[in-house]
């Protein structure tokens, strides 16, 4: 039974092939101590191994809801999330990444102390951070609280392994744009996307590092060069979509990105290392071409994907 005197919240795990983890993601946002939330998995998974320990895990805890999609595509899976929910807050998480029994305790809190904040992102710490592992996993370190809006400054920031929006939010500004993401045609930067089209819209984003997610994402080195590419090409079609819909600051965002990302690149090589942000530049320049051959919808500003 829904507890009414606290908002709902609906916590969405969008995954993909990944039945050794998603057991653990579901349990750890399950023992959530905050009384009112429901929690929905999108699975587009390509057998039904996922589904038998989702639901399984159902057949005891009555907050959990499934759902199925053929498409592949975490923006996708993303905005399916919004439409299967009915939580006055969403918040994401990832299906290789482990929940604090606080973490929707203090997504809540963070929108109840600061009521005009519409987009939260937390910290994603390494699960496993000994040895090398800090080094090659996925993270997002916030070392204070910040707001991101017009008043303040915005730059490109966060992870989706750890954010919340409220859905008041999605009604105004829109949904995450299919084209971006992984499994989508564009391959990253939804949230980037999302957050910028809700600047636009004089939203402001929350940067919380009370909010903290584990991630048991360690890639291994031969991993992270396709990974700094697909980065790179996300990043660019972002920018460039925007820089189409003829809006000069994109342009001026992008173009501050990539001289830096270019500056670090020549420095590390001038000092005899072998500098990593290659890969990631030249994913950048791949997905200018890449972001050109789709369509562009001036109105919504979202990519035209037919796919």
């Amino acid at each position: 039974m829904e507890n009414t005197s606290q908002p709902l919240v609906s916590a969405v795990i969008c995954t993909r092939n990944r039945p050794d983890k998603i057991g653990r993601a579901v349990e750890s946002v399950l023992a959530n101590t905050f009384p009112n939330f429901d929690l929905t998995v999108i699975d587009q998974s390509t057998s039904d191994e996922t589904e038998r320990i989702v639901r399984h895990i159902g057949e005891r805890d009555t907050r959990i809801h499934y759902r199925r999609m053929n498409k592949s595509g975490v923006a996708r899976a993303r905005n399916l999330g919004i439409a299967s929910t009915t939580g006055q807050y969403i918040a994401y998480t990832d299906d290789d990444c482990i929940a604090p029994t606080d973490w929707i305790e203090k997504i809540v809190k963070a929108f109840d102390d600061q009521r005009d904040g519409e987009i939260i992102y937390g910290q994603v710490l390494p699960a496993y951070p000994e040895g090398d592992g800090a080094a090659l996993t996925p993270m997002l370190r916030i070392e204070k609280p910040e707001r991101l809006d017009r008043v303040n400054g915005f730059r490109v920031f966060g992870m989706t392994a750890n954010f919340a929006a409220r859905r008041s939010m999605f009604e105004r500004t829109g949904t995450f744009d299919e084209a971006l993401g992984s499994g989508g045609r564009l391959k990253s930067a939804e949230d980037f996307d999302l957050a910028y089209r809700a600047y636009r819209q004089n939203a402001v984003i929350l940067l919380r590092p009370e909010i903290t997610i584990r991630h048991d994402g360690r890639r291994e080195r031969e991993d992270w060069p396709a990974l700094l590419r697909a980065y790179g090409f996300g990043d660019a079609a972002f920018y460039l979509k925007h820089v189409r819909c003829r809006d000069p600051y994109a342009a001026w965002l992008g173009a501050k990105f990539f001289t830096y990302v270019s500056a670090k690149f020549i420095v590390k090589g001038a000092l005899g290392r072998r500098p990593a942000e290659i890969h990631y530049l030249s994913g950048f320049i791949r997905g200018v071409w890449g972001g050109l051959k789709v369509g562009v919808d001036r109105a919504t500003l979202l990519y035209v994907d037919e796919n």
